[in-house]
């Protein structure tokens, strides 16, 4: 994947006046979709980003008030999707010509692997694995969908419906290596180039049901180039996604990826079957230093710092950043703290106190986390430092709930800004995609772990990003070198979000951070469906339905 393209280094940057456009139809639709009768009238008056709103906004909110999340009846996810059968334009006569079907039986994998072998003699330059219960006119529609986006890539593939009519499994635009790591996204249907197959050998017995799994790796490895087309069409039977003996398959092929790729690592199955865990088990353990910003609140940053002291991991030490505390309760703590205190005074910019932590700082590694956090799994850094050790990844998060288990972040999604994905509350299907350690565009730097070296290399953080964006715009600019940042799902940190700071949201930062990526333009997230968009907390469908 080419690495994510600036606008502001050759004067391509959006206009001020496109800028204000740009947010008043994002707000203008957040309204629309996730706001009431009243709110979608009041909106427009109010502006969304001037003194009165915020006033009305201070004025609304009970300090006191506990956010519950309401309990939804998922029948219907994402919001507005609508089952439809794909059509093409695409004469479907000359499509057979070049596309050789396999045809996959339920169970019988020794059938596709023979199937498959034989398939290879063809003459015909694609092949379509396809179940067996798909009527011929149905295969040879999502077929000719697919030969007619087939471009320049070895692999083609499309989104599938679910196990419900109503919830498809929606792919993201670009397979991140570490996501195919956890499970096959790429799934089915896909049209694959036929001489690609051959050339790493076809379908592997030895795979067993997780053969078409074991043969994206390896065509990944070999260098194969993959294009999703944002369609919903049939895939894979249930049964085939859920079954028993899939955990066991699909962990033996991921230990034989990482050993191809010569990474020492534990795979584990999970509660999903199609679903792997695997952490690098690196032959020693590098130095870690965590930064914690704080201005006083020492009741937050006092179990902050003890929950890191908690941690298993045997090489790390915590540096605490003071941006100008006054408190005397919190002066007695660092005099009396065995960590490191770095004077970080002057008016609160995160980005200049983060760089000037890092530049105290000789450790191998940094990690990044904010004071009102709680770490809630012991061995938290050495499943994030075994990641971060991988050659091709920049920067690992993790996923942060709030004090009451309510998830707050579970990786950054840029759909069509920058927000995050919270499982349960706007992503409200636990498939695949959301419980995988997994390749993403950004994570929060409330819990961020990158390489020093890295981080000097980039410039570190941009000071013009003062509050907000810093963090996002950071990881964005990390995915350089084919370099990924990956989120841990499974490694949970708590965080009490704004207890220190309260809500800092400028729109000088936002704007900067717009005009950079050209975001609401050409700025797409990879490795989230292109047909979401996050608006307010609801996901909504917004690609084309077939009529």
């Amino acid at each position: 994947m080419p690495a994510f393209e600036r606008f502001d280094l050759e004067g391509r940057a959006a206009t001020p006046r496109e800028i204000a456009r740009r947010w008043r139809d994002f707000h203008r639709q957040v309204r629309r979709v996730s706001s009431g009768r009243v709110a979608r009238l009041v909106g427009p008056l109010l502006g969304d980003d001037t003194r009165r709103r915020r006033l009305v906004e201070r004025l609304r909110r009970d300090p006191a008030e506990v956010v519950a999340v309401p309990v939804v009846d998922v029948r219907v996810f994402p919001l507005d999707y609508v089952a439809a059968s794909p059509r093409t334009s695409t004469p479907i006569p000359p499509v057979l010509a070049n596309v050789e079907f396999v045809t996959a039986r339920p169970g019988d994998v020794d059938g596709l692997v023979e199937t498959l072998r034989a398939a290879l003699d063809s003459s015909k330059e694609w092949l379509f694995i396809v179940d067996e219960g798909i009527g011929e006119d149905v295969r040879g529609t999502v077929a000719a969908i697919l030969y007619e986006e087939r471009g320049g890539a070895d692999v083609i593939f499309a989104d599938e419906e679910g196990d419900v009519d109503t919830i498809p499994l929606l792919k993201p635009r670009e397979v991140g290596p570490h996501t195919l790591l956890s499970y096959n996204v790429v799934g089915r249907p896909a049209l694959l180039r036929r001489d690609a197959v051959a050339r790493v050998g076809g379908l592997r017995r030895a795979a067993g049901r997780a053969g078409e799994h074991d043969l994206y790796l390896r065509l990944l490895e070999a260098g194969a180039t993959f294009h999703h087309v944002a369609v919903v069409a049939a895939g894979r039977r249930r049964e085939e996604r859920h079954a028993a003996d899939l955990a066991e398959d699909t962990r033996r092929v991921v230990v034989d990826a990482l050993e191809r790729r010569g990474v020492a690592a534990s795979v584990s199955v999970t509660s999903q079957p199609s679903v792997v865990s695997w952490s690098p088990q690196p032959d020693r353990w590098p130095s870690v230093d965590v930064l914690i910003p704080t201005r006083d609140r020492v009741d937050l940053l006092r179990q902050c710092v003890a929950s890191v002291e908690a941690s298993s991991y045997p090489n790390y030490t915590i540096t605490i950043l003071d941006n100008s505390s006054r408190d005397a309760a919190t002066l007695a703590f660092f005099a009396h703290s065995p960590h490191r205190v770095v004077d970080c005074a002057g008016p609160f910019n995160y980005a200049a106190i983060i760089n000037r932590g890092v530049a105290h700082s000789e450790a191998e590694f940094v990690l990044t986390l904010n004071n009102d956090t709680l770490v809630r799994t012991e061995d938290w850094l050495e499943q994030m430092v075994g990641v971060a050790m991988l050659d091709d990844v920049s920067v690992v998060g993790v996923t942060l709930v709030d004090a009451h288990g309510v998830h707050e972040h579970d990786a950054i999604v840029i759909a069509p800004y920058p927000q995050h994905l919270r499982r349960g509350v706007n992503y409200l299907v636990d498939d695949e995609s959301v419980v995988s350690r997994r390749d993403v565009a950004a994570v929060t730097g409330a819990v961020q772990l990158f390489a020093r070296s890295l981080y000097l290399e980039l410039g570190g953080m941009d000071e013009a990003l003062a509050v907000v964006m810093n963090d996002v715009d950071l990881c964005l600019r990390s995915q350089v070198a084919g370099r990924h940042v990956v989120v841990l799902p499974d490694v949970v940190v708590a965080h009490f979000a704004s207890s220190s700071r309260g809500r800092l949201d400028p729109l000088v930062d936002r704007n900067h951070f717009v005009r950079r990526w050209d975001v609401f333009g050409a700025l797409v997230d990879p490795y989230f469906p292109e047909a979401l968009r996050l608006y307010g907390q609801r996901l909504h469908y917004c690609a084309p339905v077939s009529e």
